[in-house]
């Protein structure tokens, strides 16, 4: 009975109906440490903040192997330094398909490949063999039988959009236009979507003020202060989404619709040199609880309400030897030995009340060096305009400590970071407090953010995608594949 068609056409369907479950949110896993853990402890991280979908920036064998039968769902990179090599040879494509793909599945569940990263504005000399590096994979995709479970495609940097807002007359870098019509039309042929870096950081930190950081971190904009695209009317809530929208709008303008963005790379530091204040803990904890919320609520753009963006945050780990300033080697949630740089819990926000803003782990704390008067301003606004709960620190309560200020000024300002900190609230009362992970909580006296804290439950909210409580969201896939596709796809086997 030869059953070769229909197979296919059940392999497809599956791959259709487990892509339309929303957006997900993944994580990059970057290599440039001094002290980079064995894979096997990796995986263990991963396993233990139910984290789902990864990045790699290549094809490790030993990440390969390590990964094999957890369920996470692989990206493995091209790295930029094999393009050329692979764009030039069918064999060599087929060859590394055998060598890096084949070999690992269906124990290892890769279900992409990224090639290269940032090809055309970082090794502009390799821009001809991208696509060619694309189709030459796809066909030994295609003759090992995996071109189903395993789609291709290219990061692309925000430099190639020289001018993204109003997006609505955003276009590529007309330089690029032919090479950039050849992979738009690549990920039309093939159901694949359009991979994009989408760094809000970079964009604030190089506008010297011309949108506001609150635009950047996804908190509330005043409201006279609102982000409009003159030619829509669309209204902007965040920069994140200003971005997806100039990349549709720039495919748009070369008569590309209908390709999904998956942004592959979002994030921000959590530490800067002296001339980057705006990479600090406070910032990178904003926006990536508040972008984790957004993605996980499927919440389209101004432009395309109805299509969620699968997101991965960069990064898992701090690259403490990559190159650059102070900022680039401290994007990620976790030091290169597993502590954690910062906490994140994830959960809708439409579904996260006021005291349960996913911070667990994370406390705003008093100076202990700070002056004690300033210190008591901090305290008296907190409890008061600030409206924090005070009332564990009052006499008789579990956390009144009578001569101890600043263990009463820490309880205060927790309490307010964690009621606030979505919204805009900050971890300074005049430069008198600070973050740390070292939880204050002591006997009865549980801080906000604390595991043992009730504010950090997660009963009754969407289970996290990742986070040190939780379980994970349901799984989804890439939403490569177009309706189009399909129904083109199927015609030729029912015509």
């Amino acid at each position: 009975m030869r059953t070769g068609k229909w197979e296919k056409i059940v392999l497809l369907l599956i791959f259709l109906f487990s892509s339309a479950s929303g957006a997900f949110i993944g994580i990059n896993i970057g290599t440039q440490m001094s002290s980079l853990p064995s894979a096997a402890e990796i995986v263990s991280i991963l396993k233990t903040q139910q984290i789902k979908h990864v990045r790699l920036f290549d094809a490790d064998h030993q990440m390969l192997n390590a990964l094999a039968n957890t369920g996470i769902e692989v990206t493995v990179g091209v790295p930029n330094d094999q393009l050329l090599r692979i764009g030039e040879s069918r064999s060599e494509a087929a060859n590394w398909i055998n060598k890096n793909v084949a070999a690992f599945v269906p124990a290892t569940n890769i279900t992409c490949i990224a090639v290269g990263n940032e090809v055309l504005t970082t090794i502009p000399n390799a821009a001809l063999v991208l696509v060619p590096a694309m189709q030459f994979l796809q066909s030994a995709l295609v003759a090992a039988n995996l071109n189903f479970q395993v789609k291709v495609s290219s990061p692309q940097s925000m430099d190639m959009i020289p001018k993204h807002f109003p997006p609505s007359t955003a276009t590529f870098n007309l330089s690029w236009n032919s090479v950039m019509y050849q992979y738009l039309q690549f990920l039309k042929n093939t159901g694949s979507s359009f991979m994009l870096n989408a760094q809000p950081y970079y964009a604030y930190a190089k506008g010297q003020g011309i949108f506001p950081l609150e635009y950047a971190l996804f908190r509330p904009l005043d409201p006279n202060n609102q982000i409009v695209d003159p030619n829509t009317n669309f209204q902007y809530t965040n920069m994140f989404d200003a971005m997806i929208d100039a990349a549709y709008y720039s495919m748009q303008s070369l008569n590309f619709s209908n390709i999904p963005v998956t942004v592959m790379a979002s994030g921000w530091p959590s530490l800067g040199g002296a001339s980057e204040p705006e990479a600090n803990i406070d910032n990178a904890l904003a926006y990536n609880s508040n972008l984790i919320r957004h993605v996980l609520n499927s919440s389209g753009t101004p432009s395309q309400p109805t299509t969620s963006v699968s997101t991965y945050v960069h990064e898992l780990f701090n690259e403490d030897v990559r190159p650059g300033p102070v900022s680039e080697k401290n994007w990620g949630i976790f030091a290169s030995n597993g502590t954690a740089v910062y906490s994140l819990k994830f959960g809708h926000l439409a579904e996260s009340s006021a005291e349960s803003t996913g911070l667990v782990g994370v406390f705003c704390v008093a100076n202990s060096s700070a002056d004690s008067n300033a210190l008591k301003k901090g305290l008296d606004w907190a409890c008061g305009p600030g409206s924090a709960n005070c009332t564990a620190i009052q006499q008789g309560q579990p956390c009144y400590e009578a001569d101890n200020l600043v263990a009463i000024a820490s309880y205060a300002y927790n309490d307010y970071y964690h009621r606030t900190q979505a919204s805009g609230g900050s971890c300074n009362f005049g430069n008198t407090a600070m973050i740390t992970t070292t939880d204050p909580s002591h006997g009865s006296c549980i801080f906000a953010g604390s595991s043992g804290s009730s504010t950090s439950s997660t009963e009754g909210t969407t289970p996290s995608a990742f986070g040190p409580v939780g379980a994970l969201s349901g799984t989804s896939r890439l939403q490569f594949v177009s309706s189009e596709f399909l129904i083109a796809f199927l015609l030729t086997f029912l015509v």
